[in-house]
């Protein structure tokens, strides 16, 4: 039997869409049953989300069928098949829930999920959403402005980047018994890309607080990037002056680069980013600049080599 170490085992991976399809036929029946009793990940969180209002940069584009945003996802705390993460997420507890912030501003502290949802106005905003592996969706997320979260702990000039980090605790995150990765998982933006409007933290999808699967009770979603650097379930926040060492990155520093924009003219080294393949979808489509935020985000990225800086 071949045993990928965390080295050999990359997001692509992972289970297709098609076989998937075929697979969730197996358990549908299984997961069904389990519902009466009381599956966690089939039970409505206690969190409420409150006024919603329409938010700008939405696509117009067909969304992706919540079934499938639900069950379809990367996420390797909770197994590293597209199907494990809504099967085997029932185990985190999303609240209470806090976030530490720290690092290079004038006022660390901590906030509880509540405050969080209590004190942001809250947006609905329909975003592509483009993975490394090949395949897209588009996400009605809920959510607001990472910038204005950043604001409330004022950070001071040495403060260049900013380093999140994911819940790390085997306990409620099975997939962390397995060494995939090196945990708990880092992600990482530059400060203006952190600080750009199109930067969202986001608490929900489709109206409702995010399923466990998708991240609860609060993720990253920076959708001119791959899908991973989008990262899930954060509990602490770090303003830093050094770039931050993201978990991709650290694995794989050859195939996933710090920036990880979405760019089709430079490939995975194993595969092609030409086209991708939208959830739902027969056959592909091709895959655009900067996910189509070419015009907002382009900028940030002025006289650099996106080639060297993937």
């Amino acid at each position: 039997m071949l045993i990928k170490r965390k080295t050999d085992l990359t997001e692509h991976d992972v289970t297709p869409f098609d076989l998937y399809k075929e697979r969730r036929r197996f358990i549908k029946a299984g997961v069904a049953a389990t519902a009466a009793l009381g599956f966690p990940w089939l039970v409505q969180a206690k969190l409420t989300l409150g006024k919603i209002t329409p938010g700008p940069f939405s696509t117009d584009e067909e969304k992706t069928p919540y079934k499938d945003v639900t069950t379809y996802n990367n996420f390797y705390e909770f197994g590293t098949s597209k199907a494990e993460p809504a099967i085997n997420a029932g185990s985190l507890v999303p609240d209470p829930w806090s976030v530490a912030v720290e690092g290079e501003c004038d006022k660390p502290g901590t906030v509880g999920i509540e405050d969080i949802l209590k004190n942001h106005a809250l947006e609905e905003r329909i975003y592509r959403l483009r993975c490394v592996e090949g395949w897209s969706m588009v996400i009605p997320w809920v959510g607001f402005p990472l910038t204005d979260f950043i604001k409330r702990f004022q950070p001071n000039s040495k403060a260049k980047f900013v380093e999140f980090e994911t819940l790390n605790d085997k306990k409620q995150m099975p997939g962390q018994r397995r060494r995939v990765l090196e945990w708990p998982y880092v992600e990482g933006l530059r400060m203006d890309e952190a600080m750009h409007p199109l930067t969202i933290l986001a608490v929900g999808l489709y109206g409702n607080v995010l399923p466990n699967q998708n991240g609860a009770p609060i993720r990253l979603v920076v959708p001119w990037k791959y899908g991973f650097k989008s990262i899930k379930s954060i509990v602490k926040v770090r303003f830093r002056e050094t770039q931050p060492l993201s978990s991709w990155e650290k694995a794989g520093p050859k195939e996933y680069g710090f920036y990880s924009n979405v760019n089709p003219n430079v490939d995975h080294p194993r595969w092609s980013q030409r086209r991708e393949r939208r959830i739902g979808e027969f056959g592909k489509r091709k895959t655009l600049m900067f996910n189509g935020y070419e015009d907002q985000v382009a900028s940030l990225y002025k006289g650099m080599d996106l080639k060297k800086y993937f």
